[in-house]
């Protein structure tokens, strides 16, 4: 999130606890475009 803000997005909402155990927080892109920046502790990335 602080890379994107230096980048010149927007935070919309800034990272917080979510219900399920993680964070989530979300920002905009200098296009307008949105996004989602989520950390699931639960989740096994696999290759």
């Amino acid at each position: 999130m602080e890379q994107a803000k230096r980048a010149g997005a927007g935070i919309v909402k800034a990272a917080h606890d979510t219900f399920w155990g993680g964070y989530a927080g979300y920002f905009q892109d200098p296009d307008r475009h949105l996004w989602e920046v989520v950390w699931n502790p639960g989740l096994e990335v696999r290759d």
